[in-house]
């Protein structure tokens, strides 16, 4: 992707391997942006524009109206290689695309921050042809916010609202009842998503709840490893996102099938994933686990041995890109960080290298930590660090001195922290008493 006036800076580029793309950043410095914009380029259409009751996902728009803005692309089609670039007319306040018949870049799942999902599926979200003229009938893509995931998501066809998925609640009740593909699929999903613990994985309960005597519904439960099955509803918002992306995957997959087979065509062996904080809500064991799952999923779910995956995902989390170092494969992945230089925002494609642990990855380029440790206590170090080299300009006024930054670090340190013997040879040889 190749970004002009728009977005955090005035020039940015991006070239994403076709595997693994990973994106760290601050906060505000534009990794949503960037996967909207990839939705966009995959599919025509901004999230936002397609289901209001979305909090994010919106349009893009030029930095400086009174000059040029184009978003530039490639991608890789189901007809060959495309290469496109769109300009924004202000008068329409829209980006201007080309006529006819656009691209099939395979099934397109979008994990959004704030728990909705997109789906565009090339079986039901392309456009079809009546004899030798191309008709754009169809819905655009799929667009639930995060209620409609779990509670089903209605849209208006030929005049009326057509309910287009039932949600995770009722179909997954659906799906055990059924015992069958769907329900296999979904487990088998869950359980790949989902870290194991000793033998216990994340499965579903061995029987329904009811919330109350006034809600007809069946709730599917999970099995915990406590021992009790929960009503997803009732489970932990980790566990409910785990099962929120399970549910879209195993969902979007059947459809795609089902679409695709009463068309008479071959399924898609190809799956994009845009994936928006992909560590949120997830204990620290999940954190590592997810990314690597993902990358196995398409085979969970298609079967298909040569389907491939190409992901790319936003985080804040050392451990995801932790996770990665035994899988990184510097031919088919990379990584990407959004950074602050001279008040302007750049985009950095980085070479891999190993940090062997999450401290060391907190304080590499790709997160920028000067300590990994509290505010006060990085604070503390850095004046030490500054006083043992005789850099006495770079000390703070409150610890300008060898006592009062000692007593600091007491204050902030603990006893076993590995920068004490550093400090306590450098101290007791200045005269001071450890």
């Amino acid at each position: 992707m190749h970004l002009k006036n728009v977005g955090p800076a005035p020039d940015m580029r991006m070239n994403l391997a076709p595997r693994l793309n990973l994106i760290t950043g601050d906060n505000g410095l534009g990794k949503s942006f960037l996967l909207d914009v990839a939705w966009w380029a995959l599919t025509r259409k901004w999230p936002q524009d397609l289901n209001a009751n979305l909090t994010s996902g919106y349009a893009a728009r030029p930095i400086d109206p009174t000059k040029a803005a184009t978003i530039e692309f490639g991608l890789k089609s189901k007809t060959g290689n495309v290469n496109y670039q769109s300009p924004y007319v202000p008068v329409e306040q829209a980006w201007k695309g080309k006529a006819g018949r656009p691209w099939n870049p395979g099934l397109v799942i979008y994990a959004l921050a704030d728990g909705g999902f997109a789906v565009w599926d090339p079986a039901r979200n392309y456009w079809k042809k009546q004899g030798n003229i191309d008709v754009q009938e169809r819905l655009p893509a799929y667009v639930f916010s995060s209620k409609e995931v779990w509670d089903g998501l209605r849209v208006p066809i030929d005049g009326k609202l057509t309910l287009v998925s039932n949600g995770l609640v009722a179909d997954w009740a659906s799906w055990i009842r059924e015992g069958k593909d769907d329900a296999r699929r979904m487990a088998a999903v869950l359980a790949l998503l989902a870290p194991s613990v000793g033998n216990e994985t994340l499965k579903a309960g061995s029987h329904f709840a009811r919330l109350s005597v006034n809600d007809a519904r069946d709730i599917p439960t999970v099995h915990m490893g406590y021992g009790q099955d929960v009503p997803i509803l009732y489970a932990s918002l980790g566990v409910r996102r785990i099962a929120a992306l399970a549910y879209m995957l195993s969902w979007a997959w059947r459809e795609h099938i089902v679409a695709s087979h009463q068309l008479g065509q071959e399924p898609s062996s190809r799956v994009v994933m845009l994936f928006d904080e992909v560590e949120a809500h997830l204990h620290p064991r999940w954190q590592r686990a997810v990314v690597p799952a993902l990358l196995n999923v398409v085979q969970a779910l298609t079967d298909y041995e040569h389907a491939s995956v190409q992901l790319i995902a936003a985080t804040h989390s050392p451990l995801v890109l932790a996770s990665m170092e035994p899988l990184f494969d510097s031919e088919r992945d990379k990584l990407f960080v959004l950074d602050m230089e001279e008040r302007l925002v750049t985009l950095r494609e980085m070479v891999w290298a190993m940090q062997g642990d999450v401290i060391n990855w907190l304080v590499s380029e790709s997160f920028g930590l000067l300590q990994a440790r509290s505010i006060e206590a990085e604070r503390a170090v850095e004046a030490a660090e500054a006083w043992m080299r005789g850099d006495a300009a770079s000390l703070p006024p409150a610890l300008s001195t060898k006592e009062s930054i000692h007593d600091e670090l007491q204050r902030v340190l603990a006893g076993h922290d590995p920068f004490w013997p550093r400090w306590i040879v450098k101290y007791e040889k200045s005269g001071g008493r450890p």
